[in-house]
């Protein structure tokens, strides 16, 4: 019988390989520890490394920024995850459900925004007073200051 060679995986990432891997600048992934939303640990040569885990936070991290999530909002969510364990799948359906009715209102006002931005900006008056298309006599000012339009989503 051939013996087998089994290549163990690392369990820590270096802060380069974590860059390559996530895609983001080495800079990037320092500010997130900075603010808390990663950790690493030290090596006896006093380098970063980070558990393989942390790519999964990084993951989550960079597609709620590029959805307009706050940065607050986000560590506030990952504050929920073990420190000192790998989260397990229940961990990141709590943050989901946490999350669900913040992000539905969300995509409720961008896509008002998408939609209904046009309507003004379309006719080219950008009339604030009144607008013969939607807001004739400016009726809408009596329903409080804004975009109405959008707000009222």
């Amino acid at each position: 019988m051939r013996s087998r060679r089994f290549r163990m995986a690392k369990k820590e990432l270096s802060v380069g390989e974590l860059s390559r891997r996530s895609g983001l600048p080495v800079s990037t992934l320092h500010f997130y520890e900075r603010k808390g939303l990663i950790a690493s640990e030290r090596t006896s040569a006093n380098h970063r490394v980070y558990r393989r885990e942390i790519l999964r936070r990084v993951t989550v991290i960079k597609i709620a920024q590029s959805a307009g999530v706050p940065l607050a909002e986000i560590a506030e969510a990952l504050s929920q995850l073990p420190r000192d364990a790998s989260p397990d799948t229940h961990d990141w359906e709590r943050i989901a459900e946490n999350w669900h009715d913040g992000l539905t209102r969300r995509i409720e006002l961008l896509t008002a925004l998408r939609d209904k931005m046009a309507i003004c900006i379309g006719c080219g008056c950008l009339s604030v007073q009144r607008c013969p298309l939607v807001n004739e006599d400016d009726e809408l000012a009596k329903d409080g200051p804004g975009a109405r339009l959008i707000q009222g989503v």
